[in-house]
């Protein structure tokens, strides 16, 4: 078997640790030090395109329908966001740390078919929180794979995104019939009542990594009455 090469590494803001990406043939791997496993890996990212799927299902015939996802990774979500709206639609990207933004526009790009370069996609290099706090409906969709679900595993401050107070900012700030989707790598049965708490309308799906098989993940799904 090929071995792992490392193709450039990058540091967590506020000493979450530090990403490696690597490749093996036409496979790549991040991963988190300190964290057995890997975080991402290009050939397991069904639960990410699910993701965008449930969450923009109902956006395909809205006109300039407003999307955010928080986290690029390996561009899955993105992808399949800017294939579930139509083209008068944007879809706005935060990525927390730049060099994955330069990754997706490098070789991981290709995984994904270069979502990055569609003229729907936009992107924010910094925290998603940023864009959750303009008080205002804004977004039809808010699609959220900034970390491990929701209890934050790489980056502390991300656990504040969802509480009840990142939950409220999020109702506020989507349009009426607005979805917000959630991945996580497990079930979460309190998330599910700070849904409801927030006055979401609340479900839950399990997903494959993979169609079929794999490990299993959860979407939590909130629709804004």
């Amino acid at each position: 078997m090929n071995p792992w090469t490392e193709l450039g590494s990058a540091q967590i803001p506020n000493n979450g640790g530090v990403l490696k990406f690597s490749q093996r043939g036409d496979e790549f791997s991040i991963r988190l030090s300190g964290i057995r496993g890997e975080l991402m890996n290009s050939r397991l990212y069904n639960s990410e395109k699910v993701l965008a799927e449930l969450g923009c299902a109902h956006l395909k015939s809205v006109d300039n329908a407003q999307v955010l996802v928080g986290g690029l990774g390996m561009g899955y979500t993105l992808a399949a966001a800017l294939k579930a709206v139509n083209e008068h639609s944007q879809v706005t990207v935060a990525e927390l740390i730049p060099e994955v933004v330069v990754w997706n526009q490098g070789p991981l790009g290709n995984c994904a078919k270069h979502p990055l370069q569609d003229p729907r996609a936009k992107v924010h290099i910094g925290d998603v929180r940023e864009l959750l706090k303009v008080s205002k409906p804004t977004f039809d969709a808010i699609l959220l794979d900034v970390d491990n679900g929701p209890e934050g595993l790489t980056h502390k401050d991300n656990s504040s995104i969802y509480s009840p107070q990142g939950l409220q900012e999020i109702y506020d700030t989507l349009r009426p019939k607005g979805m917000l989707a959630v991945w996580s790598a497990g079930p979460d049965y309190l998330f599910t009542v700070r849904l409801k708490n927030a006055g979401f309308q609340a479900d839950t799906r399990i997903v494959r990594a993979r169609p079929g098989k794999g490990s299993r993940h959860t979407i939590f799904l909130g629709r804004k009455p």
